[in-house]
């Protein structure tokens, strides 16, 4: 069954190819096309398209499609296109001829469009909440850790002392920015597209605020073709949004990997969140963020994949966009995994506090070093030479007791700063 079916039917082979795997994807959205459904059949009764008892039986049919949908028992077989047919089948079954009203004043399009918003907005809102979850444990094992020293690195080289208060909650600010991306795509989705039907709106006296606020909308886009237009760019700006924080995980999984290894030493787990090899014995292997920094790699990857399915498509509804679908919502589901696997991980994170005792990593405090003579009233430059020259003559000693007190630094982490910071996102 299809919503354009005219009384022929199309090859199977075409058939395949053009409905791809619609089907499979639709059973995430289908939640939000009865959403929408529910509201455009209160909007058809309201101007008269509907009577009570037609808007009533709709209304009370969908709700009974929804609970099979929550219940899982929600199915699209083959001879269904996608959800909107399979569900406006189901009311035409249950209701005769008041199911077929329900496609009046409104096209697959707009359908698929407003389905689209309404499962973004649900989605942008899980993906910032389970990035404040993972911010809240990071500020935590910041306050925790603070006064444990770490290796600053540049260029992979020895650089200055860190800590692993400011590296606990320098991922943490980093995701205040992500939010910033993430709010903005969420702007872009609360706003309505369902009334622009095929892109040109319809000649049927709809109301189009009454559903903007039925399904809660900010507000609408008013102009028909611009909401049409809007097909791809909303996913594109949900992947801006999502790449950013992909771009932090990453990182940090990186790091993560990184001072697991021997070589470093800086962190570990438990045996129970590691993997082992199948020939060394020995091995304890950072496989969780390795996936996480593989997969947020390749979310990265998403806005471009967007772009170029989109990119020079002229105004006007054009098959190329069915595909944002199959890249937005498995991306979605894997931000999704990554930030949850994150959390669940770092909870068991252990600290190496004794990092700093081996003697090569003296070197990290020259600069503190240098600054006291400085502060002594040395010229900056001719303190920089005398340290470079103690350093390669091997006489070097280095000034441990460091002070560090603006802030953002080592002893004025400002947590309580970055913390209010975080709420002026909510």
């Amino acid at each position: 069954m299809k919503l354009w079916d005219k009384g022929f039917s199309t090859d199977k082979k075409i058939d395949h190819f053009t409905v791809g795997n619609d089907r499979e994807l639709d059973l995430l959205l289908a939640k939000y096309d009865v959403i929408a459904s529910k509201a455009h059949a209160k909007m058809l009764g309201k101007i008269g398209l509907l009577t009570d008892s037609e808007t009533s039986d709709l209304v009370n049919e969908l709700d009974a499609i929804a609970k099979t949908i929550e219940e899982g028992t929600f199915t699209i077989e083959d001879s269904f296109e996608d959800m909107h047919s399979k569900i406006e089948y189901l009311l035409t079954e249950k209701l005769g001829d008041t199911g077929k009203k329900i496609h009046t004043a409104r096209s697959r399009n707009d359908q698929v469009l407003v389905a689209m918003h309404l499962y973004l907005k649900s989605e942008l809102q899980e993906i910032k909440t389970e990035t404040i979850t993972l911010f809240n444990l990071l500020m935590d094992l910041a306050e925790k850790h603070k006064d444990i020293m770490l290796p600053g690195y540049t260029h992979l080289q020895i650089a200055m002392p860190s800590s692993f208060g400011l590296w606990f909650s320098a991922y943490a600010e980093s995701l205040i920015d992500d939010l910033y991306f993430i709010d903005a795509a969420y702007k872009v989705a609360d706003q309505n597209p369902l009334g622009s039907a095929a892109g040109y709106g319809s000649s049927f006296p709809i109301d189009r605020s009454f559903t903007t606020k039925e399904m809660g909308f900010e507000t609408m886009k008013y102009n028909v073709v611009a909401a049409q237009m809007g097909r791809g760019k909303v996913e594109k700006a949900t992947a801006f949004g999502m790449s950013s924080i992909a771009a932090t995980l990453s990182k940090m999984a990186m790091d993560i990997c990184l001072y697991m290894s021997q070589n470093f030493n800086f962190i570990s787990f438990p045996d129970e969140l590691t993997t082992g090899s199948s020939i060394m014995p020995h091995k304890k292997n950072p496989d969780v963020f390795e996936l996480v920094r593989a997969k947020c790699n390749k979310l990265q990857a998403v806005p471009n994949q967007l772009i170029l399915i989109t990119n020079n498509l002229p105004s006007g509804y054009h098959r190329d966009l069915q595909l944002v679908k199959e890249v937005i919502v498995p991306a979605i589901q894997d931000l999704k995994a990554c930030l949850e696997i994150l959390t669940f991980s770092l909870k068991e994170i252990r600290i190496n506090n004794t990092i700093l005792e081996d003697p090569k990593y003296d070197y990290l405090f020259s600069v503190d070093t240098l600054n006291e003579l400085v502060q002594n009233g040395m010229p900056f430059r001719d303190a920089y030479k005398k340290m470079g020259m103690e350093i390669n003559e091997g006489t070097f000693s280095p000034k441990r007791d460091i002070e560090h007190t603006h802030e953002g630094s080592l002893g004025n982490l400002c947590l309580d700063g970055i913390r209010e910071k975080m709420k002026k996102t909510l």
